[in-house]
């Protein structure tokens, strides 16, 4: 049975794939993600991508939101402001996983800064995507055919719930470890009112002007490992491992599940707020 009512509680977008995410009272609805969301990625001179994942440093820097783009910062390295409709330099192929992508590079200046800020041994370079490119969906079974994203790993949204995390928290307290906040599953989207993980089980999440069509639970991966605010990796794969204990994906034990992958079903120009009431429909 569905709760009383169920509550937006936070709203984040990340407007650089895997740095620090902005928290928002409200953000406008795209069939994309949320505005702004993965609206960049950084690239080694390869084309290949980068993430936490093999660079924890990106916890540490900072994004914000300024008049006609974003600015960068890193404790100890200054800022770098990246213009949203900078001028257009070169081509740089890349992929998201398998999904192949056509980028612009933003500018020798945002890459002398990315390199010296992350301490990398190899030139970065900062990537957005190329203008009229539409990428292809890695993932038409569970997202749509017509389902389309920046450069967000697949979905367009990603939705976790509060309760969820409580109970992965009580397990790593009775586990003699550490608890962790929503930050290291990097959400666009938190809920408040449904029970621990029971997001799995509900198809759609309606509000007044939009509705979020949930898609499939979210499989985790080393980053929930590394604590937002140093950069450093747990040394004993925690919260990864108690999740996996607790919620695996579905049809495996081999790997945690936390979140769900989400699509917008309508309400696209709308605008999503911290307190929005939600109603949520079952499988």
């Amino acid at each position: 049975m569905s709760p009383p009512y169920i509550e937006i509680a936070n709203l984040t977008v990340y407007p650089v794939k895997s740095m620090k995410g902005i928290t928002q009272e409200s953000a406008v609805l795209t069939p994309k993600g949320l505005e702004h969301d993965r609206r960049f990625m950084v690239v080694r001179a390869d084309g290949s991508f980068v993430t936490q994942r093999d660079m924890p440093l990106m916890a540490l820097v900072d994004t914000g939101f300024e008049p006609g783009g974003l600015l960068m910062s890193r404790d100890g390295f200054g800022c770098i402001f990246v213009p949203f409709d900078g001028e257009v330099g070169k081509r740089i192929q890349t992929r998201v996983w398998k999904d192949e992508c056509e980028t612009t590079d933003q500018g020798e200046d945002v890459s002398n800064w990315l390199t010296e800020a992350l301490e990398s041994n190899e030139r970065l370079r900062l990537v957005s995507m190329a203008r009229h490119f539409v990428r292809p969906q890695g993932k038409p079974d569970k997202l749509g055919t017509d389902t389309r994203t920046l450069f967000a790993d697949a979905a367009p949204f990603l939705v976790a719930n509060e309760n969820s995390l409580d109970q992965l928290n009580q397990e790593l307290l009775s586990r003699g470890q550490q608890a962790v906040p929503m930050n290291r599953f990097r959400p666009n989207i938190v809920i408040s009112g449904l029970p621990a993980f029971t997001e799995h089980g509900h198809s759609r999440l309606t509000g007044t002007h939009y509705a979020l069509r949930l898609c499939y639970p979210c499989e985790r991966c080393v980053v929930t490992t590394i604590d937002q605010s140093t950069g450093r990796k747990n040394p004993d794969w925690e919260p990864y491992k108690t999740l996996r204990d607790i919620n695996p994906m579905p049809g495996t034990k081999k790997a945690p599940a936390f979140g769900q992958n989400a699509v917008l079903g309508s309400g696209a120009g709308q605008t999503i707020q911290l307190g929005d009431r939600l109603g949520a429909v079952g499988d």
